[in-house]
């Protein structure tokens, strides 16, 4: 006996058949197996938003502009030049003084040196005498009589070595119009004449100074 070949053509009531015999299959596993729950999945809630107020960011910070520093100070460099030390113009030389060899060249400075000379020393202050105030109406001496009656002037130059007491020890011609008038000067000079003493470096001393003296006839 043989089986019926299968053609290619499509049969609907094969199909029909088929679909059916699906179906009853589905029912009978349906109520054979009644613990079988088909699972409805819940469906998922709605999603619910929240508008969160963020904080405002704080102002930003004024910048300061910031001020360039100052330029470092240069300092100037040590002058190798011979410096005045004092207000008299005494200077000092920076460099060692370097004794010269014997053939005359000057030395390396390994030998012996000469110890450095001593500075020089400042010049004393001298004062010179003064004529005492307490005194100066003494000065003019005694008009000679014969020259007043000759009607004859005189001029005289001296100098008088004055003492530390202020009186004068000697007096010595300088100039004169004739000897009456250097006697007359010479003699007030050594009696009435009153100085302030000379000093050196605030020391009295004896000390000479000039003076200069006329002899004016008054008109009476």
């Amino acid at each position: 006996m043989y089986a019926e070949r299968r053609t290619g053509r499509f049969s609907p009531a094969s199909f029909a058949v088929a679909m059916g015999v699906n179906g009853l299959v589905i029912g009978a596993l349906f109520y054979a197996a009644p613990g079988i729950v088909p699972t409805i999945f819940p469906k998922d809630p709605p999603l619910v938003t929240y508008q969160v107020d963020l904080p405002k960011p704080p102002p930003p910070e004024p910048q300061t502009k910031a001020e360039p520093s100052p330029a470092p100070r240069l300092r100037a460099p040590t002058p190798l030049v011979p410096v005045p030390t004092a207000s008299r113009g005494v200077t000092v030389d920076p460099m060692p003084y370097v004794p010269p060899t014997i053939d005359g060249s000057a030395g390396t400075g390994s030998g012996p040196v000469a110890p450095p000379a001593d500075p020089p020393k400042l010049a004393p202050v001298m004062v010179q005498p003064g004529i005492d105030s307490r005194y100066a109406a003494d000065f003019q001496p005694v008009y000679p009589a014969g020259e007043r009656r000759a009607q004859r002037e005189g001029r005289v130059v001296v100098r008088v070595l004055i003492g530390t007491d202020g009186r004068v020890k000697q007096v010595e011609r300088v100039s004169a119009t004739n000897d009456a008038f250097y006697r007359a000067t010479m003699d007030r000079a050594l009696g009435k004449w009153r100085f302030t003493a000379g000093t050196r470096d605030g020391v009295p001393v004896e000390a000479w100074r000039t003076m200069t003296l006329r002899f004016v006839l008054s008109q009476d």
